[in-house]
């Protein structure tokens, strides 16, 4: 399969070895693109992610990345560009989070997840806005970031503190690579049916959520379409832009969502 006219030709994806990352390796296979596949722990995903990349016909590379390791660990996206013949979209996906209030949280643990999920995006579009820069052919940059890169959430402090400044980065890095043919924009999950919410083997369409206006959790399939759309050409006049794939979650407030046990909310 060769991609449509205007679609980039190779993509890579931190944090794809399940979930959305995942997800979004398949979309974007299945538009046309090779694709470079990273994994932290789970090798084993992310040979089957490179197995379904290469079901529609592409080429996958897999490699390991610990964005614990900084800055070394962007070395992995000029591998990845190396072995893929360059790299048209980077999709920062790779992350994690914690569930400890501030009060008691380690300062290891804070300074772990803000490096993962903000110093490591950080230096991973860093290295492939230059690959993009040299190739003079533009590029996409999309940042998964969370619906808590606009809204908080107790016990998610270092969570919050690195999606809410990842969504800042992407602003700025629209600006400042606007002018070499390079969008960068965020997507903003909300509760999406993947391994980080204990939830892969589980069809969305079956577990009721009432404090979610769409009342179910998203599939990681719905977040992939979106940044499969940023990365194409329909897109090409899109950035610095944040969007949210959250079944309307984020109308809901700051501490409303998939957490909430009734609809009581639905009736004035």
């Amino acid at each position: 399969m060769t991609a449509p006219e205007g679609f980039p030709s190779t993509a890579i994806v931190t944090g794809s070895d399940s979930g959305i990352g995942r997800a979004t390796a398949v979309a974007l296979a299945a538009a046309g693109c090779d694709v470079g596949i990273t994994w932290h722990s789970d090798e084993a995903g992310a040979q089957h992610t490179a197995d379904e990349v290469r079901a529609h016909g592409r080429k996958a590379e897999t490699r390991r990345l610990d964005l614990t390791v900084l800055p070394g660990a962007a070395d992995v996206v000029d591998d990845l560009a190396g072995a893929l013949g360059g790299v048209d979209v980077l999709v920062n996906n790779a992350g994690t989070g914690t569930r400890t209030l501030l009060l008691d949280i380690d300062f290891e643990t804070w300074r772990s997840v803000l490096a993962t999920d903000l110093d490591g995006a950080f230096v991973c579009l860093q290295r492939a806005a230059r690959h993009m820069i040299a190739a003079g052919r533009g590029g996409r940059i999309v940042n998964i970031t969370s619906v808590h890169e606009h809204q908080p959430r107790v016990g998610a402090g270092p969570y919050c503190a690195a999606k809410g400044g990842l969504g800042l980065l992407t602003k700025v890095a629209a600006l400042e690579l606007a002018e070499h043919g390079i969008t960068v924009n965020s997507v903003a999950p909300g509760e999406i049916a993947t391994p980080m919410t204990g939830q892969e083997d589980q069809d969305p369409r079956s577990v009721v959520r009432p404090g979610v206006p769409l009342r179910r959790p998203g599939d990681a399939r719905e977040v992939a379409a979106v940044v499969a759309f940023l990365a194409s050409s329909g897109a090409s006049y899109v950035t610095g832009a944040s969007w949210p794939v959250d079944g309307g979650m984020l109308q809901m407030g700051p501490m409303a969502g998939s957490h909430l046990t009734s609809d009581d909310w639905r009736r004035p």
